[in-house]
């Protein structure tokens, strides 16, 4: 099927995995995709992914990644030398807060193209080097980010399958459908007509600092993902002794504190303006590239927006070559607005602030149609 094709590089290793799982084939005289999906548009869409493999676009561009990892360590080391030379009075800590808060972003784009083993050719390179930026640059669990962002890649914005929209019903509603349901049934968690205004001061500055921190050591012990906990703690190791050496500990905190709130600002406005504004719903078993496209929009390229973003200003053809290397998104967009154009399927890009934008005003609708809903006698 098209999700396990999507998601596994090395397809004969994984093939040996399957063949205790197998019950028989198909006979001949059965459909062999279900009435729900696109027949015609699943057989394009196979069509285009053998293009994309025959273009040899599934190759990475292993200087690429080095470049980016070497970015990623030069700031983090800046970080510290601003400190260490220039000292800790209030203009040399901010430096070293926004060195150190772009060095962390920039760590959790390239483990996200690690997580989808897409810098080497072979996984367990991929699986190595995604350990070091995830748990020791960054202090995070590799297996934990695996486990949530499978799933939301699977089921992008289909409630209760994509745990990436787990905030609805008890901090935000979500999407047209789920909202007047939940007005419907007079559930009220949070004062769901604000949320647009709250939004700002809880899940952008918020998610790291809070839920992200504790729910990775949380799924890392209670898994038993002890290689993953033991690296998570280097980080902190290392943070404390470098940074300790040279700041106070309500300064240190103030650090760390900072720099997660910054960096948790930073990763949701990004993560969420390519799903949020899109359709939120159960899930509909549609085709798989359907599914894809109802649930995330892209952000127009520049030099800029694919360095901000992580290429994350391409979630279209993320979310449909989940293992391509991002260098190659924009070669592959054409083929895709093609296909798109051919079955009719809205294919959305719009500017980056428009995009940030977009996220207010869906949860502004969304809160609208719960009150509306949770009012109606």
């Amino acid at each position: 099927q098209d999700a396990f094709v999507a998601f596994h590089v090395d397809k004969v290793l994984v093939s040996k995995y399957l063949k205790p799982l197998q019950i028989g084939e198909l006979a001949p005289d059965q459909p062999s995709t279900e009435p729900t999906k696109n027949e015609m548009l699943v057989k394009d869409f196979r069509e285009l992914r053998a293009t994309v493999e025959r273009m040899g676009l599934l190759e990475p561009n292993q200087l690429f990644f080095f470049l980016l990892l070497a970015h990623i360590l030069l700031l983090d080391t800046a970080a510290w030398l601003i400190l260490f030379y220039f000292g800790t009075s209030l203009l040399p800590f901010v430096f070293s807060l926004l060195l150190l808060t772009i060095s962390q972003v920039q760590a959790s784009w390239l483990q996200h193209d690690l997580g989808h083993l897409s810098v080497f050719r072979k996984a367990k390179w991929n699986h190595l080097l995604h350990k070091f930026v995830m748990c020791h640059l960054i202090g995070a669990s590799a297996k934990w980010w695996t486990l949530l962002h499978s799933q939301h890649h699977a089921k992008p914005n289909c409630f209760h399958k994509d745990p990436d929209i787990d905030m609805h019903p008890f901090l935000f509603t979500l999407g047209k459908k789920l909202s007047v349901e939940l007005g419907i049934k007079k559930k009220k968690y949070m004062p769901y007509n604000h949320q647009h205004k709250y939004f700002f001061i809880t899940l952008p500055p918020l998610l790291f600092p809070t839920y992200f921190h504790y729910h990775t050591f949380y799924i890392a012990y209670t898994k038993k993902y002890w290689v993953d906990l033991a690296c998570m703690l280097t980080f902190y190791i290392r943070f404390f002794y470098t940074y300790g050496s040279l700041l106070g500990t309500k300064t240190l905190n103030s650090l760390i504190s900072l720099h997660r709130m910054l960096e948790s600002s930073w990763f949701v406005w990004v993560s969420q303006m390519n799903h949020i504004p899109m359709d939120i719903d159960y899930d509909k078993n549609l085709d798989w590239m359907s599914t894809q496209l109802q649930a995330t929009c892209n952000v127009e390229q520049s030099l800029f927006n694919d360095w901000f973003t992580g290429h994350l200003n391409f979630q279209i053809e993320h979310h449909l070559f989940p293992t391509m290397p991002r260098h190659n998104y924009w070669k592959v967009a054409p083929l895709v607005k093609s296909l798109c154009a051919k079955h009719g399927i809205e294919y959305q890009c719009k500017p980056l602030l428009t995009a940030f934008a977009d996220i207010v005003n869906s949860l502004k609708s969304s809160g609208e149609l719960w009150h509306d809903a949770y009012l109606h006698k």
